[in-house]
């Protein structure tokens, strides 16, 4: 039987010490093609390229893997993955790993997140994959070890039609860690505010600056599985239909 074709992808880019950490587990469970973004795209979402054409390029920077840095988004990699690098679907795409927390909210913002959900949306298994540090010189060690066992069960027994995972590693020891947790995402924002300022020209420019702010008390959140030293693995659906609101319109508009 063929190994499992694994995509692997991110949005720090390429060059990033979280992927390295990923592709370093991906190659003990089979195949493993990289298509990652040349440069960082953190923040971009589910943005794609439209305006401008996209490049692609070998990269060696994955000792015998098949790997390639792409100049558009972290949606643009998984498609032109799928669509002209790959000769069949993969069988797991993985994400990451990110510098720094996809939780709760950050999940609609995440360019990680947004890979994993485009390769969902191809009908392949999909997992993001990021570590509660945004440290350029991070310990992903407690991040391989969740990766390695939460893929080891996905290629075992799979996953739900329509549906990924979002894991996210808190910034502890092997030793501190206290499991793996399967959570519901907290409903928590970001209160942000824009810093006005003035450039050299005396010209005014604005920073976005804020404050994550979690009041979901719950003790089945990837927040609080998060603060407790915890794994956190959400479930995720690209479905946004409402399936309450429909029922609060059905029953009280006068259409």
């Amino acid at each position: 039987m063929n190994k499992p074709l694994i995509l692997v992808t991110n949005d720090d880019g390429i060059t990033a010490s979280g992927i390295k950490s990923l592709v370093s587990v991906a190659r003990k469970f089979g195949e493993v093609v990289v298509v990652a973004p040349d440069s960082p795209q953190s923040g971009m979402g589910h943005a794609i390229t439209l305006t401008k054409p996209l490049r692609l390029h070998p990269s060696d920077i994955f000792e015998g893997i098949r790997s390639y840095e792409c100049s558009g988004t972290p949606v643009d990699c998984v498609k032109i993955a799928v669509d002209k690098v790959l000769d069949r679907k993969p069988d797991l795409c993985i994400s990451g790993i990110n510098h720094g927390s996809n939780s709760s909210i950050n999940v609609i913002y995440s360019g990680t997140m947004s890979a994993a959900v485009e390769a969902a949306l191809e009908g392949i298994p999909s997992i993001g994959f990021s570590l509660c540090d945004f440290a350029h010189d991070a310990d992903f060690s407690v991040a391989r070890y969740a990766a390695e066992k939460v893929i080891t069960q996905v290629l075992k027994y799979g996953l739900e039609d329509n549906t990924l995972l979002n894991v996210n590693v808190p910034k502890v020891k092997l030793e501190e860690l206290e499991g793996i947790k399967i959570c519901r995402q907290a409903m928590a924002k970001w209160e942000e505010e824009f810093d006005a300022r003035k450039d050299p020209y005396g010209r005014e420019y604005f920073w976005l600056t804020g404050k994550f702010v979690n009041n979901d008390k719950g003790e089945d959140t990837d927040e609080w599985a998060l603060a407790h030293k915890y794994v956190s693995v959400v479930p995720v659906q690209y479905d946004l239909t409402a399936h309450q609101g429909i029922a609060f319109i059905n029953q009280n508009w006068d259409l």
